[in-house]
């Protein structure tokens, strides 16, 4: 079984769950910056424990769990 995808603080992520930018991400191939703080809601897992997809700032991307807390 693969590792469970968890957040910056350890706490587990799940399917659906809403996570919020602990530190300003600058968007590649985009002029545009995701702020601390924003909340990324209804989240969806990758195969990679370390990512997960999700709609931030207009657009769906994929973002890294070292910058997400669970909200």
């Amino acid at each position: 079984m693969d590792a469970p995808t968890k957040d910056s603080n350890g706490t587990v992520l799940a399917e659906g769950d809403a996570v919020t930018l602990i530190k300003d991400l600058k968007v590649k191939g985009s002029s545009q910056t995701l702020k601390r703080g924003t909340l990324v809601k209804n989240i969806r897992l990758t195969t990679s424990p370390a990512e997960i997809e999700g709609r931030a700032g207009g657009s769906t991307m994929v973002l890294k769990t070292e910058f997400l807390k669970k909200a």
